[in-house]
């Protein structure tokens, strides 16, 4: 079976050639990277308040990462609802789009922001049990103010995807980056200068968002663009619209959402096994999420390119978009894992991990480079281009259903039934890899997955 019919495709008009691929990707991988050195370099500059300090942090973290993957979903749903009107030559209709989408967001962001400030430590309590008093405190600091900063996450997100979605993700990384250092000097000023503890990092984090969302609202109001917002307070909702950008973005906000429930699930199986493994468990998670940046930023990518190619009306020219940048995810995939693999001792070691954690970092990590490149594309690149199509309820079912079944079902019954340790936490995940890769290359295939159709823009 062909993975697209040559034929079909105006080779010599195509929407996206190698010089625009560039401009669009390579922003949203260096962003993505740094988004990661500077999470990495906020945790550290926290662990040194203290462990009560850095023990708050990532308990509300986990709420944090929660919410973050919500507003990850619906600047998905964004991007891709707008990257149609674009494809179609409907400029117009992608910025009424774009004002329904920070309608939308804004609601959303404010009612958790609410939900979480009346809920207060009585939520926390209910959602991590009994804590230490000082932990506690520390946490509700970090909480409090972490969650006033909710409307504009959410409000930033939406507004890079606007950006990405007209082909112009240069833009937002530069936003990014700024914030990102402004987040850095923050933390350094209020944690050592001033001596606030947690409460300076929140500040920090605080700071740094209200920051890029300002800047990217003000050029958003800019004409001359292909996406503009503006005259907030006449947005009127447009339900058909906010309908198909949730079609989108709720389904993969579910599929987001499990699978960080998956994950806290699967470090509940792997703090029965001591404290050897949670450190190796914990690094290997980290130099997992470094070998997959570039391939991530790909898949990105995809969405603004297969969005554009649908609105257009150029479903061959799609499917060659997917298997292109799947073919370039993969190289990526596989240069990370193997350089991920020659820095994984010296990390380790600088790290001043033990030994047995470190030797057991190393071998999750090279079965990893084995495993990875060889299911990746399948197991998560192909649902960018699914969710692109309007195909996110499929790609939502099968992730969901796999996780549950294989990283965390498996993984249970490998460490608590046969005592396999903490390998048999990765031979749950590789599995739920293999499955999901199996299943959407057969949908990728079929061509059921561009069977989805432009949202009604009608009034």
């Amino acid at each position: 079976m062909k993975l697209y019919d040559k034929k079909q495709i105006d080779w010599n008009n195509l929407l996206f050639d190698n010089k625009t691929l560039c401009r669009l990707i390579l922003p949203i991988v260096i962003e993505q990277f740094l988004n990661s050195l500077m999470g990495m370099a906020d945790t550290m500059m926290v662990s040194t308040v203290g462990s009560e300090a850095i023990s708050a942090v990532a308990l509300v973290d986990s709420i944090n990462n929660l919410v973050i993957q919500i507003f990850s979903a619906l600047a998905a749903g964004a991007a891709i609802v707008c990257s149609r009107y674009i494809g179609s030559g409907n400029k117009k209709e992608s910025s009424r789009a774009a004002g329904q989408v920070v309608l939308t967001v804004f609601v959303i962001s404010l009612s958790i922001t609410f939900f979480c400030i009346a809920g207060g430590e009585r939520l926390l309590r209910l959602i991590f049990g009994t804590v230490e008093d000082s932990v506690m405190e520390n946490a509700l600091f970090y909480f409090m103010i972490t969650v006033i900063s909710y409307p504009f996450l959410g409000l930033f997100s939406a507004g890079a995807a606007f950006y990405r979605a007209s082909g112009n993700s240069k833009f937002p990384t530069k936003v990014s980056v700024v914030s990102n250092m402004i987040n850095v000097t923050g933390n350094a000023l209020f944690i050592y200068g001033f001596q606030w503890g947690v409460m300076g990092a929140a500040l920090a984090t605080l700071f740094s968002r209200v920051f890029s969302t300002v800047v990217i609202y003000y050029c958003l109001r800019k004409p001359g663009q292909t996406i503009i917002v503006r005259d907030y307070f006449k947005i009127r909702p447009d339900m058909k619209l906010i309908l198909a950008i949730m079609a989108i973005g709720v389904p993969a906000g579910i599929e987001n959402g499990m699978f960080q429930f998956g994950k806290l699930a699967v470090q509940s199986t792997v703090s029965t096994m001591g404290t050897v493994a949670i450190s190796a468990q914990a690094m290997t998670d980290i130099l997992e999420l470094v070998n997959g940046i570039f391939s991530n930023s790909v898949g990105i990518g995809l969405m603004t390119v297969a969005g554009q190619c649908i609105g257009a009306r150029r479903k061959e020219e799609a499917k060659y978009y997917v298997v292109k940048l799947m073919g370039i995810a993969w190289i990526g995939v596989l240069v990370s894992c193997y350089l991920v693999l020659a820095v994984t001792k010296p990390v380790t070691w600088i790290s001043g991990m033990e030994p047995d954690a470190a030797r057991m970092c190393f071998e999750m990590v090279a079965a990893m480079t084995v495993v990875k490149p060889l299911v990746w594309v399948g197991a998560f690149g192909l649902p960018y281009g699914f969710r692109a199509a309007g195909d996110a309820k499929f790609s939502m079912v099968v992730s969901v259903s796999s996780m549950w079944c294989c990283r965390v079902g498996l993984c249970i019954f490998l460490v608590r039934v046969f005592h396999f340790g903490l390998m048999g936490v990765w031979i749950g995940i590789f599995v739920d890899w293999i499955v999901r890769a199996f299943i959407f290359s057969m949908r990728f295939m079929s061509g059921k997955w561009l069977r989805g159709e432009m949202p009604d823009s009608s009034s």
